[in-house]
C-alpha cells in the first residue's frame, strides 16, 4: 500500500508542479516587464498625410531635401576631384 502513496504523490507533483510553475511565472508580467516609454508618444511619432495639401508638402519637403543633398553630394565631389588634381600636379612637378 505504501507503493500506491508514492505513485499518487509523483502523479500529484508532476501535474501541480508546472501548473503552480505556469501560475507563479505567469501572473503580473504586465507590471514585470513593463518598460516605461516604450512606445513613442502620437506627438513624437511620424504621421502620414491623409489630404491632398498635405501630400504636397510632404513630397515638396522630400524634394527640397533631397535636392540639398545632392548638391552637398556634388560639391564634396568636385572638391575631392580638384584635390586629387592638384595632389597629381604636385606629384608630376615633384618628379620633373
Amino acid at each position: 500500500m505504501a507503493g500506491l502513496n508514492l505513485e499518487v504523490f509523483k502523479f500529484g507533483m508532476y501535474v501541480l508542479f508546472p501548473i503552480g510553475t505556469m501560475y507563479y511565472f505567469g501572473t503580473n508580467l504586465d507590471s514585470r516587464f513593463a518598460v516605461s516609454d516604450f512606445w513613442p508618444k502620437p506627438e513624437e511619432a511620424n504621421s502620414l498625410p491623409h489630404d491632398r495639401d498635405e501630400i504636397h508638402a510632404e513630397l515638396q519637403r522630400l524634394r527640397a531635401r533631397r535636392l540639398f543633398q545632392r548638391d552637398r553630394r556634388l560639391a564634396a565631389e568636385a572638391q575631392q576631384s580638384q584635390q586629387a588634381a592638384a595632389a597629381a600636379a604636385d606629384n608630376g612637378a615633384e618628379k620633373n
